[in-house]
């Protein structure tokens, strides 16, 4: 594997294993996480999986999803 960098093709990050929510629409419109070799996290769009993933620290990833789980980014969505 290539060492992870912002923006970097999904397709170069390897045999990873992208897991989706439950939550994800029939569509297939959804984001997807890898864990990579390094303990970084990877993330793509499920509509370009070709495309380029953001790579994220553990602690990055713990805090995004603390935010959420509070509801800090629904207003995004209305």
């Amino acid at each position: 594997m290539t060492e992870a960098y912002n923006g970097i093709p999904a397709g170069e990050l390897g045999d990873v294993r992208w897991i989706k929510t439950r939550y994800s629409n029939a569509n297939g419109e959804c984001v997807e996480l890898a864990t990579l070799t390094s303990g970084e996290i990877a993330m793509r769009n499920s509509r370009f999986p070709e495309g380029p993933a953001l790579v994220y620290t553990s602690a990055e990833i713990a805090a995004f999803l603390a935010g959420a789980k509070d509801g800090e980014f629904d207003h995004l969505l209305n």
